[in-house]
């Protein structure tokens, strides 16, 4: 009776797994393979490095990362709450709109403080 449980389960990660193998198989089998020097060497962009590795980057880019996976977590959730909406009658719905409502404020706060702002 256990496994007829996790039957969905386990045949979700198989054909999952087969699919992904496919196309990893099937683009390597067709996918040009024709290597210079230039996709050979360290950077691809076609000039050596020039300064150290361990320069400091500016911190826009680790903030840009930060909010992308911030926003992106949030979207998330709208699926498995969409999917449930009709057995989560009103109180879901109310809870997720102030959910949403207080995602909205910190995006205008973020906005506001200028975290959007490239220059």
């Amino acid at each position: 009776m256990l496994l007829e449980n996790y039957f969905p389960v386990l045949l979700f990660i198989l054909v999952g797994s087969v699919v992904g193998l496919a196309a990893i198989t099937l683009g390597n089998l067709v996918a040009p393979n024709n290597p210079d020097s230039e996709k050979l060497s360290p950077y691809e962009c076609g000039f050596e490095a020039f300064e150290d590795a361990r320069m400091k980057f500016d911190v826009r880019y680790y903030l840009v990362a930060i909010l992308f996976i911030l926003f992106d977590l949030e979207t998330a959730f709208f699926f498995p709450w969409a999917v449930a909406l009709r057995d989560l009658g009103l109180y879901g719905y109310l809870t997720m709109v102030l959910f949403v409502l207080e995602f909205l404020v910190g995006f205008w706060y973020i906005w506001k403080k200028g975290a959007l702002d490239w220059e």
